[in-house]
């Protein structure tokens, strides 16, 4: 079993600070790469004193990159962004700063690299998100040719921005969309714990350097059924009503000009990324690979919409 360093890029955020906590338990020394270390202080409790040192790292940068892998045993990647914002742009992040980190882990003789890409990346994608991480995935690839690429679905938890979101807009929405119209994209979401088990059991593994995991839960969703499933939850009536692909990139438009709430906002390049399912090919392996059972959304979304409950005492209300 490894027992060195492993050096943990974007390890602060949701995914890593599950795979900081189950790597802390065996006692590795874990080095957790942010660009705000002050802000990931809430990880150092997880393990013994000194376990988890907090390293200022951003992937833009050679320099700091370079120096966050010196004496890594492993190295993982999970940083991503959900939407550009000045020099943080998608190319930026996903592409640029993926190869950025292969090149220094390989010249810093790391043994593994496990790279967080994304479910649906594709280079002929309409999406820029879902380019680029197609993008990244490759100049990994060419950088570090044994580095394990992880494609979760979207992924959901306590902390996450997907439940969370849905509860968030039928709290503030009086009116729910369906994206795309009729049931909307579909989707196979991943819970945040079987995720970072699955990345945990990687490097674990030696034969699944070079390989290439597909994560998503046991069931396929789609955009109504999760509206259905927050409204019970949240015990809310709201009606739900199709949106077709052109009105739900009009309002991505509007959205950027007109203040609202940021849980209510989408982007025109989320618009495109929805407009293709993001579900297992079945052409990879996957969670049941690793010897883990996918965990049903069902058990994690009651306590997680719990928070956005008209009235925790209330019954529950008819939805459509």
């Amino acid at each position: 079993m490894p027992n060195g360093l492993v050096t943990i890029f974007g390890g602060s955020g949701f995914i890593g600070r599950y795979l900081v906590k189950r790597l802390a338990a065996t006692g590795r020394p874990i080095r957790v790469a942010v660009r705000d270390p002050e802000g990931g202080l809430f990880l150092k409790p997880m393990g013994a004193v000194g376990q988890v040192e907090l390293f200022a790292a951003n992937v833009r940068d050679d320099v700091s990159v370079t120096r966050a892998v010196q004496g890594a045993q492993d190295v993982v990647n999970l940083v991503g962004i959900l939407a550009e914002s000045g020099k943080r742009s998608f190319a930026a992040v996903h592409a640029d700063g993926a190869g950025r980190v292969a090149r220094a882990a390989r010249e810093a003789g790391a043994q593994r690299l496990v790279h967080a890409s994304s479910l649906g990346a594709d280079i002929a994608s309409p999406s820029r998100y879902l380019r680029t991480k197609a993008a990244g995935e490759g100049l990994v690839r060419g950088a570090f040719p044994g580095a394990t690429i992880v494609r979760p679905s979207v992924v959901f938890g306590p902390e996450d921005g997907f439940l969370n979101r849905f509860g968030a807009t039928a709290r503030l929405s009086p009116v729910l969309l369906v994206l795309g119209g009729g049931e909307g994209p579909r989707f196979q979401p991943v819970y945040v714990g079987d995720v970072a088990e699955a990345l945990f059991r990687i490097l674990q593994r030696p034969e699944t350097a070079g390989q290439t995991f597909e994560l998503g839960g046991p069931e396929v969703l789609s955009w109504r059924a999760l509206l259905r499933m927050t409204l019970r939850e949240t015990r809310r009536w709201r009606p739900v009503v199709s949106w077709p692909w052109p009105l739900s990139s009009a309002i991505a438009y509007a959205g950027k000009v007109v203040p609202m709430p940021k849980t209510l906002r989408v982007t025109p390049d989320q618009v495109r990324a929805l407009r293709r399912d993001s579900v297992l090919t079945g052409y990879q392996r996957g969670l049941r690979d690793l010897g883990i059972s996918p965990t049903p959304i069902e058990t994690v979304a009651p306590a997680v919409l719990s928070r956005y409950r008209r009235n925790l005492d209330a019954p529950q209300l008819r939805t459509l």
